[in-house]
């Protein structure tokens, strides 16, 4: 199944939106009075949201955007800690008008949509955390995603490529030979080579250490939560999912056997109208306080 099946019969734009300066790549598709955007993980990129699309466009406005520094967005030249996520964010929502939005966050998206939702929550309708990172800091993961992602960047060999693509995955084969040739373009742009380190500064411990979500700030999150976690996740176990969603007030967690770090993708039969039960009731309780 390829990226153009999974998004075949859906009217789509890919466009590239000013996000205050900082050129960014978006897959806009979808109507209604709510959007939600989608936010893929450390050195990933829109793709990761293909099979989610065109079931949620039929009742969202959506948005999978590339983040700052990623993808075929802008590679401004300092660390991409995160509140410069969350800015690059910000400035996205308001480019395109957005004043509040459900956020599906992936990895480090979900890490970025959580911090965005304990300071501004007036900006979020709801909240979902898929296989997020930011609330622990382990130096052999830390390790595991700076060397896999390094070396595929700095080398030539497809090989790499879809080794770091694999290592993502519970069943291989979801990590598509489409999906491999995507990244390895995005990988070897000039300009994403130039600044891997960048990308790649919240993999140093005392980087990371100043931007985890620690349980205070989790607390702090007013927005419906779901917190969605694969048993074979390579960069966290459950009882990181499980920990998550106890210091995120009235939480819901979404365990799935045989997947990995995309349950999106690798469960996306069973996560898409889970999303989207969430999201109803998640529209519906903020139509009701308002």
């Amino acid at each position: 199944m390829t990226i153009w099946n999974e998004l075949a019969g859906l009217d789509f734009t890919l466009r590239t939106v000013d996000a205050n300066g900082i050129p960014t790549r978006a897959l806009q598709a979808g109507s209604g009075d709510e959007a939600v955007v989608f936010l893929h993980g450390t050195s990933g990129h829109l793709e990761a949201f293909a099979r989610n699309i065109a079931a949620h466009a039929p009742h969202y406005q959506c948005h999978a955007i590339d983040m700052l520094g990623h993808g075929y967005t802008g590679k401004p030249d300092y660390p991409y800690e995160i509140p410069r996520y969350v800015q690059h964010l910000v400035d996205y929502l308001d480019a395109v008008g957005i004043e509040r939005a459900h956020l599906v966050g992936e990895s480090l998206g979900g890490w970025v949509a959580a911090h965005l939702a304990s300071e501004q929550p007036d900006r979020v309708l709801s909240l979902q955390l898929l296989a997020a990172g930011g609330t622990v800091a382990n130096p052999t993961i830390m390790e595991r995603i700076k060397t896999s992602t390094t070396n595929a960047v700095r080398s030539d060999d497809i090989e790499l490529t879809r080794a770091r693509l694999r290592l993502l995955m519970h069943d291989p084969a979801d990590a598509t030979e489409e999906l491999v040739e995507v990244r390895h373009r995005i990988y070897h742009q000039p300009d994403f080579v130039a600044n891997i380190h960048n990308l790649l500064s919240l993999q140093e411990m005392e980087i990371r250490q100043r931007n985890l979500l620690r349980p205070e700030r989790l607390a702090k999150i007013q927005a419906p939560t779901l917190v969605v976690w694969g048993h074979e996740n390579p960069f966290g176990d459950v009882p990181e999912a499980k920990k998550m969603a106890e210091d995120i007030p009235g939480a819901q967690l979404q365990l799935y056997a045989e997947c990995g770090h995309w349950p999106q993708h690798e469960q996306a039969a069973s996560y898409n109208p889970l999303s989207l039960d969430f999201l109803a009731k998640a529209s519906a309780q903020a139509k009701a306080s308002a």
